[in-house]
């Protein structure tokens, strides 16, 4: 085969690669929203409604709250600030408290984001990293509910994903994200490893990996069950705030709570959309 006819050869297989490689994706455009959910999968940014709950509805956890806030607004201002793991009893305002602050300090800082990554994608986060660190805007990465379940898939590989994220590798940690989790655990840890099926040394490796990963949060937050004063303290600051009357007010929030066998401000709310809808009151902020 002559030199010409190979060249073009070359170019004609150059041609069908380029037509059978996907199409390079857009740049994300972040001004159309504050709130964003990222399909790893797509490798897309979803724009998603503002969050509606106020900062001040959330009750029983000022002490996790003053904390969280003040290093939010440290980040927000290009300070010095620690990734954040929100961890403890479920229904406790964990995940809420994420996104009502973010609101609240968005109000006062026009570039900041939020980006929410479902647990699944946690090998994704290295990527979405690096994508946002040359932005111009400051993002908050919200991963909620976030553990290392057995039978996980990639569950090693996903923990190692995250503590890379985190680290940021020879490029050190991206100045303008900051990482918050919430879990109902505070190691992340799955509840018992399968010694049996791989070995007590290996299982414990596995252990050790997955703990680590709680040790790059430079900031636990714990947020305990909540107490009965508080709960009712919840409802009716939430009946309150939306125009809600009741005589026996307090009476049936805690037949409420009792037939869902917790106190909390999930509990708390769901009560008081219950009130909403039998008395028609409107729930919008």
């Amino acid at each position: 085969m002559s030199d010409d006819a190979t060249q073009t050869l070359f170019e004609r297989i150059a041609v069908a690669l380029e037509r059978l490689a996907p199409a390079a994706l857009a740049a994300p455009d972040f001004a159309g929203a504050r709130l964003w959910r990222h399909d790893a999968g797509l490798q897309s940014f979803v724009a998603a409604p503002d969050y509606g709950l106020a900062l001040d509805l959330l009750v029983g956890i000022d002490g996790p709250k003053a904390r969280f806030v003040q290093n939010l607004a440290r980040f927000a201002t290009g300070r010095a600030s620690n990734h954040v793991l929100l961890w403890g009893a479920r229904g406790t305002g964990k995940s809420s408290l994420a996104k009502a602050a973010f609101m609240a300090q968005a109000a006062a800082t026009p570039s900041l984001r939020m980006v929410e990554i479902d647990r699944d994608d946690l090998t994704a986060l290295p990527r979405l990293f690096a994508l946002l660190r040359e932005r111009p805007e400051r993002f908050v990465v919200l991963c909620d509910d976030l553990s290392f379940e057995d039978g996980q898939h990639g569950l090693i590989s996903a923990a190692k994903s995250l503590k890379s994220a985190i680290e940021g590798g020879v490029l050190g940690p991206p100045e303008n994200v900051l990482f918050v989790a919430t879990s109902n655990r505070r190691h992340l840890m799955p509840r018992g490893h399968d010694e049996a099926g791989r070995g007590l040394i290996a299982a414990a490796e596995d252990a050790e990996e997955e703990v680590s990963v709680s040790d790059r949060f430079g900031l636990w937050l714990g947020f305990p069950a909540m107490d009965q004063p508080t709960y009712l303290t919840a409802v009716r600051g939430y009946a309150a705030r939306f125009g809600l009357k009741a005589k026996d007010l307090d009476r049936r929030a805690l037949q409420w709570a009792q037939g869902r066998g917790a106190r909390s401000g999930r509990v708390a709310w769901q009560f008081i959309r219950d009130l909403a809808g039998e008395s028609g009151a409107d729930l919008s902020v």
